[in-house]
């Protein structure tokens, strides 16, 4: 009964969002056709924000634990900003490296640009980009890590081989160890 609330829940949520996207939009279009038309249409912001737009993106922290306790799939949370150079350095890589979008499609993804309330999901600071895995008994797993001691969950362009065997070894601990 609980999970059916929950899936009723989120409907609805993504339901009022999308209803909320839609309405602001054409609000704003009828105040900009007062203005002067822009030359290049925007393009949508898509969930995956340029990480992988062929890969699926889960919306909010909420649901990503539920999706990954369901479906009994690690989630990887990847934290940055849209104006961190260091962000969008990992970005790039991350988008172009077609063994890392193959692989993403076995994880839930989230990617994030503000902070949660979840303590968990800073263990060692509140620094951009960071990439962390939850497995789908809700435990961070501090024991997939970067390269660096002061930044366990840091990941630079150059690191790129190391987040692919943090991501394979997310998914072997996934299966030996539930």
């Amino acid at each position: 009964m609980e999970k059916n609330l929950i899936s009723v829940f989120l409907l609805l949520v993504a339901v009022s969002y999308t209803l909320a996207k839609d309405f602001t939009a054409k609000n704003s279009a009828k105040r900009d056709a007062k203005e002067v038309p822009e030359t290049k249409p925007k393009l949508p912001q898509t969930l995956s924000r340029g990480w992988g737009d062929n890969l699926i993106w889960t919306q909010t922290y909420e649901e990503a634990l539920f999706r990954s306790k369901n479906s009994n799939k690690p989630l990887m949370i990847i934290h940055h900003l849209e104006d961190c150079p260091h962000s969008q350095a990992l970005k790039k890589v991350f988008a172009e490296n077609k063994e890392i979008q193959k692989l993403a499609e076995k994880f839930i993804l989230l990617n994030l640009v503000y902070e949660t309330t979840d303590k968990h999901l800073s263990p060692d600071g509140q620094y951009v980009p960071r990439v962390i895995f939850v497995d789908p008994s809700l435990t961070v797993r501090a024991d997939i890590t970067g390269r660096y001691s002061n930044r366990l969950y840091a990941y630079e362009p150059s690191d790129i081989s190391l987040l692919y065997s943090n991501m394979q070894k997310a998914l072997k601990l996934l299966k030996t160890e539930l």
